[in-house]
């Protein structure tokens, strides 16, 4: 599986209805998009004190490259980082093949 793992660190301004609001559209991509094979996702909850701030983390799975290049410019992707980008600090992307 190709893994697309995405990390949010919010603006201190946004309130937790305007983050949850971001959750949920996150959550409904999977639905929207028939490319996205596997979703998951969840909150710091790390005592370590090394997020630098990232408080959500999301994996959304592909089975193909070719996948991931139909969700990137996805139009359902586009609404949702229009609903993102006015509460996002921070991003971190990291984008790999699983191993045994």
């Amino acid at each position: 599986m190709l893994r697309h793992v995405v990390l949010f660190k919010f603006k201190d301004s946004s309130t937790p209805a305007q983050i949850k609001e971001v959750e949920d559209a996150f959550r409904k991509l999977p639905s929207k998009v028939k490319e996205v094979k596997g979703f998951e996702w969840g909150t710091n909850n790390s005592p370590e004190g090394l997020a630098q701030g990232f408080t959500h983390v999301f994996f959304v799975s592909f089975d193909s490259e070719a996948g991931r290049e139909v969700y990137l410019p996805h139009p359902e992707h586009k609404a949702f980082v229009k609903v993102l980008e006015p509460h996002l600090d921070k991003v971190l992307v990291v984008d790999y093949w699983t191993q045994e």
